[in-house]
């Protein structure tokens, strides 16, 4: 975490005066594609390419109150967000639901499982391995996966076959080198990896709605934030979230 700091600081630095730079965005490493499309339609328009940072979000979080030079928040949960906006670190009205997702099973795209339907058949499909996913502790794909495994009764028997990632594109990789032969992650992860494929798809009411709050950073005075801000609100930027299977308001 000190190294991402330390960019923020080298981006500010090179560009002290936020007019002259653009807006520095913090998201969840889940949105990294559909961001990328995003600042290159926004930079087409004539408009300061925006600079992504991909992190998980507590990560992102954590450095946004610790005094990151950031213009741009994307979290991958409610609750991260919240964070920094108990610390009035938000600009009032900036707040807006920017997408939602689904949680899936994958495995390595060479195996021969067959579909998942039962949380009991996680357990079972594993053998000897350990199910990768996001730090359930702290990152939002986590803790959503764990909910989800304790609603459906199979937390018990896998908590302690964990591979705590990073972040969710982490746990990702893990699948995809064939470190983990099973893994949770988001449907939109899933659809940008080639190395792996679902094999099992959660309930949507097993675990808490995956919404992906944007908000402006208060003390930003970057011009360029809020443009960037409403491009992805609006039916241009909702459309190219959508591409990338996301859930759009």
């Amino acid at each position: 975490m000190r190294r991402l700091f330390l960019f923020f600081l080298l981006v500010l630095a090179a560009a002290p005066a936020a007019a002259q730079r653009p807006p520095l965005v913090l998201a969840a490493a889940s949105m990294q594609e559909a961001l990328e499309d995003a600042a290159g339609a926004y930079a087409a328009r004539g408009k300061a390419r925006p600079v992504l940072s991909f992190a998980a979000s507590s990560a992102l979080a954590r450095q946004i109150v610790a005094g990151a030079p950031a213009d741009l928040f994307v979290s991958a949960d409610e609750a991260w967000m919240d964070a920094v906006e108990a610390r009035r670190l938000l600009a009032p009205g900036s707040r807006a639901t920017l997408a939602g997702n689904r949680l899936v099973v994958i495995a390595p795209r060479a195996t021969r499982l067959g579909a998942l339907r039962r949380a009991r058949d996680i357990v079972a499909a594993l053998g000897d391995g350990r199910l990768a996913m996001a730090d359930p502790a702290s990152v939002p794909a986590g803790r959503y996966g764990r909910a989800a495994l304790q609603r459906l009764g199979a937390w018990p028997a896998l908590a302690d076959r964990i591979a705590a990632a990073e972040n969710v594109r982490a746990a990702l990789a893990l699948v995809e080198r064939g470190a983990a032969p099973l893994g949770i992650v988001y449907a939109t992860d899933a659809q940008a990896s080639r190395r792996v494929r679902v094999v099992g798809r959660f309930p949507p009411a097993s675990h808490p709605p995956i919404r992906y709050p944007v908000a402006r950073i208060a003390a930003s005075r970057n011009p360029e934030a809020e443009g960037f801000r409403c491009f992805l609100l609006s039916p241009a930027g909702r459309a190219i979230l959508r591409r990338h299977g996301f859930a759009v308001p």
